[in-house]
């Protein structure tokens, strides 16, 4: 009886010690958002992608994966302003469209909707390229990257 009292006591702090070994290590992975993999084909706005604009670099690029085929763009900020300068949409076909925005978009706030080239179609990326704004704290700006689905027959 002695035998299994102690095995059970010992099983218990194993695993104990486990939980807590997975959950140290799951705060030290850091998730790259700047690439979300999209499963809905429903109709509606769809969050493609985000990330924080480090203002180190002034160019970021969004990797667009699974349902990826989209009519239209926008962009959401929160945290601090940015002033989005130019996009460059490239799609699965090899096609390139260059966009010119230049537009200050404050936190929080939206650009304006952006329409892709000959309707609904398969995003590959998004490379946007942006400019800071002065904001009292240092804020780093979030940026979350939106995609119209229409799903409208013959795109």
């Amino acid at each position: 009886m002695k035998k299994i009292a102690i095995i059970g006591l010992l099983a218990l702090t194993a695993g104990l010690g486990t939980a807590t070994a997975q959950k140290d290590a799951q705060k030290d992975v850091k998730t790259d958002k700047s690439h979300e993999l999209i499963i809905s084909d429903k109709s509606g706005w769809h969050k493609i992608g985000e990330l924080t604009a480090d203002f180190k670099k002034e160019k970021e690029e969004v990797i667009v994966m699974g349902a990826d085929r989209f009519a239209s763009i926008r962009f959401k900020v929160t945290d601090a302003p940015i002033d989005l300068v130019s996009l460059e949409v490239y799609y699965e076909s090899g096609d390139k469209q260059d966009v010119k925005v230049n537009m200050p978009v404050k936190a929080p706030g939206e650009s304006r909707t952006i329409d892709l080239n000959g309707g609904e179609r398969n995003l590959k990326k998004i490379v946007f390229v942006y400019k800071t704004l002065p904001n009292h704290k240092d804020e780093k700006a979030h940026v979350e990257i939106w995609g119209l689905k229409t799903n409208v027959a013959g795109m």
